[in-house]
């Protein structure tokens, strides 16, 4: 019950609060700069739907794991990042306009891409092609009401009453993360029947979706350095790539393939990946701004 009620409800309540803090430090004009100089957004684009899954393959490939383990990782890397993402390249003072639109247009993209990953996943592993459905018009609803709307709302607060935004957003980038962190723990430890029985296990899956969340970051990172983007565009692409959706994956491996062997390696996934990328992203950012120095 515990998990239900916080994947179903609390999670996606939690996200619309981030999205609505997110749209409080953001105006339209930021959104137009993306428009008339896309290049990044389709460098991301790409980074995230093509590179990230062929790693994961070769990942997958290499490791020792079991069939069911290696799909797994394969259902990681086929859920861009969703919310999380822009709360940390928030954080770290990237390009949130720029994340958010990666967000919101995987989050159309994922109902075509995650079918076809997932299923080549499954022939390629398993030797059994299951091609799954995601429902299309609950999707799109999901991402107005979780992604959109909330940013609109915030959005439109900031150009009316700039001062109120400042006011919320200056308690509200702290409350949020409690929120997430204490949501994010029950989704994640409160999985039906208990989601952490043997250690050993977990240990063993670690070292393969810690390698695909860091070289994530930096496929996103060195893409964004050779074609010469600035310092936030290249803290936001290695968010945007190194970090995927967790939760949308669980969901797709127990949920959808009814496999709670898949789900294990999004579980373990999710436990650091959070920190992972916020250490790497300050990281760089300190020495980006060094040299400039």
């Amino acid at each position: 019950m515990g998990y239900s009620f916080a994947s179903t409800y609390l999670l996606p309540f939690v996200i619309a609060i981030i999205m609505f803090n997110l749209g409080l430090g953001l105006k339209i004009e930021d959104f137009r700069n993306i428009y008339f100089h896309p290049r990044a957004f389709f460098t991301g684009l790409f980074s995230q739907m093509i590179l990230l899954p062929l790693v994961a393959f070769g990942i997958s490939a290499i490791s020792d794991l079991t069939p069911q383990l290696k799909t797994g990782i394969i259902i990681i890397a086929a859920c861009p990042g969703g919310a999380v993402s822009n709360l940390i390249t928030y954080y770290l003072k990237g390009n949130v306009p720029l994340s958010i639109a990666l967000t919101s247009v995987n989050s159309l993209l994922i109902v075509f891409t995650i079918p076809f990953v997932v299923y080549l996943g499954l022939e390629t592993f398993m030797n059994e092609g299951t091609y799954i459905h995601l429902p299309v018009f609950y999707t799109i609803a999901r991402i107005f009401l979780m992604i959109i709307i909330p940013v609109t709302i915030g959005m439109y607060i900031r150009r009316k009453h700039p001062g109120i935004a400042d006011t919320i957003n200056q308690y509200m980038k702290y409350i949020i993360l409690i929120l997430l962190a204490g949501v994010y723990f029950l989704v994640v430890f409160e999985e039906k029947g208990g989601s952490i029985t043997d250690i050993n296990r977990y240990l063993n899956i670690m070292p393969y979706v810690f390698s695909l969340n860091v070289i994530g970051m930096f496929i996103g990172f060195f893409i964004a350095r050779i074609c010469g983007f600035n310092l936030s565009k290249q803290i936001t692409l290695s968010v945007e790539v190194g970090i995927q959706n967790s939760a949308l994956a669980i969901t797709v491996a127990s949920s959808f393939l009814g496999s709670r062997e898949m789900a294990l390696p999004s579980l373990v996934y999710g436990i650091f990946t959070f920190f992972n990328a916020v250490i790497f992203g300050l990281f760089i950012r300190k020495q980006l701004l060094k040299k400039k120095a």
